[in-house]
Order: C-alpha cells, then sequence, then structure tokens
C-alpha cells in the first residue's frame, strides 16, 4: 500500500482519517511515557545530551521497527486479533476504533502529567479491549491471543529483574579491582549502545502495535478485519511513526527521564549499561515470540534489579510503589474509560 493510496482512502472516508489521527495522537503519547525510557538511563548518568540522545531514540526505533518487522510480524499480528468485532460494519468498527484511542490518549495523558511512567502498551491493550466489549461484550475478547499479554507480563518483570541483575552483578565482579574513573569512557561508549539497542527493541515492541492499529482500520474498512493475518507494514508508515514518536519525547519526555533514571534509583554508567543490556535482551525474546509486553515495565525491573546488586534499599520503594499502582490500574482504568466512550460514541456517530 503506497502512502497516496493510503491519502485517497482518508480523503474518500473522513472517519478512517479520524481513527488514523488518534492514532497517530496515542503514538506521540508514547513518545511522552514509553520512549523515553529507551535513552532515560543514557541521559541521567550524562553520556548524551538529551537532544542528542532523542535524535538517536528516533533512529534506532525506525530500525527497530523496520528491521523486527521483516523478522516477524508477530506482535502486530497479537494486537490486530486479540479482538473480535463479530459481523458488525466497517463504519461501526471504525467508531469502537476511535473512541479506544482517544481513550488511551485521556489515560495516558493524565499519567504523563503526574510524572509516572505508565505503560501505553497495556494501556493500549486495555483500549482496545474495553472499546470491542462495548460493541459486542465479553465475547469480543480472543482470549488465546489475551493470555500471551498475561504471559509477557510475568516474563518481562522475571526477564528484566533477573538479567539486569546477573549483567549488573558479572560488570561488579570483573571491574571489582579496577581503577574506577579509567573505566569511564568505556562504560560511556557501551551505555551508549546499550540505549540505542533499547531504542531499537523500542520500535520493534511498541512500533508494531501501532502499526497494527493503523492497518487494522485499513483492513476493517477493505472488509478483512481482524482476519488478516499476514501482512506486510510499508516502509513510509514506519518513518511517519518514528517521527511522530520522537517528537513526543522532545515535548515531554524529561518528567519520565527523571523519574525512571534519577528518582528510582541513582544510576552510575556501569549500571544504565546493565540496564539497558538486560532490558534489549529481554524484549528480543518477547518480540521472537509475539508476546505484547511493555518497554516501561521491562526497562523499570531492569533498574530495579541493577540497584539490588548493591543493596535492596537502594531502590526508592515510594517510585516503584506508584508505578506498580499504575499498572494495575491501567488495565481496568483504561478498559473501562474506553468502554464507557465507546458507549458514548456509538450513542451519538452510529
Amino acid at each position: 500500500m503506497g502512502i497516496l493510496d493510503f491519502l485517497n482512502q482518508m480523503t474518500a472516508n473522513p472517519l478512517l482519517f479520524v481513527a488514523v489521527t488518534l492514532t497517530l495522537g496515542v503514538i506521540l503519547v508514547n513518545g511522552w511515557t514509553d520512549a523515553p525510557n529507551a535513552i532515560a538511563t543514557c541521559v541521567v548518568t550524562r553520556c548524551m545530551p538529551p537532544r542528542a540522545a532523542i535524535l538517536m531514540a528516533a533512529v534506532f526505533n525506525f530500525l527497530g521497527v523496520f528491521v523486527m518487522t521483516k523478522i516477524s510480524n508477530e506482535v502486530a499480528v497479537t494486537i490486530t486479533s486479540m479482538v473480535n468485532f463479530g459481523e458488525n460494519s466497517g463504519r461501526t468498527v471504525i467508531i469502537v476504533l476511535c473512541a479506544a484511542m482517544l481513550a488511551i490518549v485521556a489515560w495516558a495523558t493524565l499519567a504523563w502529567v503526574f510524572g509516572i511512567p505508565t505503560s501505553e502498551s497495556h494501556a493500549l491493550i486495555a483500549g482496545l479491549t474495553g472499546g470491542a466489549m462495548a460493541l459486542n461484550g465479553l465475547g469480543a475478547v480472543v482470549w488465546s491471543q489475551w493470555v500471551k499479554v498475561i504471559y509477557g507480563i510475568f516474563i518481562s518483570v522475571v526477564l528484566g529483574f533477573g538479567l539486569a541483575w546477573v549483567i549488573g552483578k558479572l560488570v561488579t565482579m570483573i571491574c571489582y579491582k579496577m581503577n574506577r574513573p579509567r573505566t569511564e569512557p568505556f562504560f560511556k561508549g557501551a551505555q551508549i549502545v546499550g540505549a540505542a539497542g533499547m531504542a531499537f527493541m523500542h520500535g520493534a515492541q511498541d512500533g508494531q502495535k501501532f502499526m497494527g492499529i493503523i492497518l487494522l482500520c485499513v483492513f476493517t474498512l477493505q472488509g478483512t478485519g481482524a482476519a488478516a493475518t499476514s501482512f506486510e507494514i510499508p516502509t513510509w508508515l514506519m518513518i511517519v511513526c518514528s517521527l511522530v514518536m520522537a517528537a513526543g519525547t522532545a515535548m515531554g519526555g524529561k518528567k519520565i527521564i527523571k523519574s525512571v533514571g534519577m528518582d528510582m534509583v541513582k544510576l552510575e554508567k556501569y549500571q544504565g549499561f546493565s540496564a539497558d543490556i538486560a532490558s534489549s535482551l529481554s524484549l528480543v525474546f518477547c518480540s521472537v515470540f509475539g508476546l505484547p509486553v511493555s518497554t516501561t515495565h521491562v526497562k523499570t525491573t531492569a533498574i530495579m534489579g541493577v540497584g539490588a546488586v548493591k543493596r535492596i534499599s537502594a531502590i526508592n520503594f515510594g517510585v516503584v510503589k506508584e508505578m506498580v499502582l499504575t499498572w494495575i490500574l491501567t488495565f481496568p482504568g483504561c478498559g473501562v474509560l474506553a468502554f464507557l466512550v465507546t458507549k458514548l460514541f456509538l450513542a451519538i456517530f452510529n
């Protein structure tokens, strides 16, 4: 699908234009709330200035979407097939998707105002599910796909924390007798590489999710809907997603960078490197197996893992408590909000 064909479809169908615009709004908010996690440790340890880190994140977000989609599009397929809209018309389904995207933007913006790294991935899943349930009840949930979300939550926590602790411990043991100032240049460069890897995997995970929503809108109007299990994401769409995400990071990422990289654990360069490598490896594993996980979830648990290497008291559990509470509230909160907004939209526009 070329960009001109896509623009023609949006011109011919104003509802598709609204749905795509709202989805791009969700991607922008993702830039506020999720993308900063990829570069948070790199910025707070002064390995890179914020502007350079944001530019790097944009480039590697795009590369992550592009390369991982060529290897496996399982994450996008999971997102497009985790709800069932039944025999409803394309117009009705697009209305539901519009309502879900609006609810996600509202939920994520509130979290951003308070500087809490909410999971945009979980908000997307909850919003989609809540909107579909407003249309078809519990029958709208495809449990065989939804269960991958549950697996992803637990696996990402274990991998994020566990790998970060192991890598942090190994680095500490290897460098124990080394002169710390002499190791600084190495870990500065290594952490930049680690942050690039995190940005790459953020694109591989979250980029695919949002591409999946936009393509779901197109498939719905074409009559294939969630049944489309084999598709190719166009390169121009990857570029648009990366640019919008980078704009969001530039606009509002500093709050999240401070919360993740400074308030939770006071990080040194070797710790930031360990957290980035552990997070990247965890996301590679989940992406290959089609598990839609939260990059925020993985990164924050990895930071806790490296903090625990020294001592558990190094972790600011007040910040951790806020994050966990947000994760717990996201599924029911964003889901219910999407359910109510969908009911309202259906009553007004359908």
